[in-house]
């Protein structure tokens, strides 16, 4: 006859039976922290991966210089005579809004592969999750510097300067950042699961890159403004955009801004929170 102690037959507490989701949120919170402290690994794997791009190449990763420049002036003395706009004024507004959607473009075409691409790492070290969040931001940052000295080279020939209203483009760039790695983190937990996701994305943002005021003015659209207004992307591209050019971005764009990055942070929050144990399993 089988015993069995009062212990065994008194049913487990509410909180115990409730308190899946409890642990995994800590342990996901416990992941993006700890993935922080680990700042020289992943800085050091984001310098790595420039430098693997353009490995015995002359210029190395000043051909990202090369080449943006080369397509900034291109499409600048293009518009300019199509739109019948000065070239002293679309060109900086054409090269910022060029070099900001470069780094969110990055974003959302490159997420695909944020924990794929990771695959050997992830099967053989444990590591937090997020470090290869940070280490995507933190390559991309690389190259977003390496792309600002056109924005530079720019206010030097045409003689511009924006004053000291382009330092509101720091919190602007930050706020990029934080976007870019939450859709970074869900695209990518998405993609290790779905691997037709990258593809959709790819033909996505050439759709956005189109309808986002980079290489065409606002006032083109003559009244129309309802179509950026519905556009998240103006709106981070704006705010940074604006305060390199020497304007104060609007309300609407801080407001549509907060908006995105509170949904954004709730989508990629929950989804990690939920299939963060999965993403070696789907890798």
């Amino acid at each position: 006859m089988t015993i069995v102690s009062n212990n065994a037959r008194r049913p487990p507490p509410q909180s115990v039976i409730q308190g899946g989701l409890g642990n995994a949120s800590v342990m996901a919170l416990d992941d993006i922290v700890s993935a922080a402290w680990l700042w020289r690994l992943w800085g050091r794997l984001g310098w790595n991966d420039i430098l693997q791009r353009y490995r015995r190449s002359l210029l190395g990763p000043l051909w990202l210089t090369a080449s943006m420049a080369v397509m900034v002036i291109a499409l600048g003395t293009l518009y300019a005579e199509l739109f019948k706009v000065p070239v002293d004024k679309l060109l900086p507004y054409l090269s910022v809004g060029l070099i900001v959607w470069a780094l969110i473009s990055s974003f959302l075409t490159e997420a695909g592969t944020l924990f794929t691409g990771s695959e050997s790492y992830i099967k053989q070290i444990r590591l937090p999750y997020s470090v290869y969040v940070y280490r995507s931001c933190w390559s991309k940052l690389i190259i977003f510097a390496h792309n600002i000295i056109i924005y530079f080279g720019v206010l030097l020939y045409f003689e511009i300067w924006p004053g000291a209203i382009a330092i509101l483009a720091l919190p602007g760039l930050l706020l990029v950042l934080l976007n870019g790695a939450l859709m970074s983190l869900c695209i990518g937990m998405v993609s290790a699961r779905f691997r037709d996701i990258p593809q959709l994305i790819g033909s996505f943002v050439q759709i956005v890159f189109f309808v986002t005021p980079i290489f065409w003015t606002p006032d083109l659209l003559k009244g129309r403004t309802f179509v950026l207004d519905i556009n998240p992307f103006y709106h981070l591209l704006e705010i940074v955009r604006g305060p390199l050019l020497g304007t104060i971005p609007s309300i609407g764009n801080y407001f549509a801004v907060t908006l995105v990055t509170f949904l954004n942070a709730f989508i990629a929050g929950a989804i990690f929170i939920r299939f963060r144990a999965r993403i070696s399993y789907w890798v």
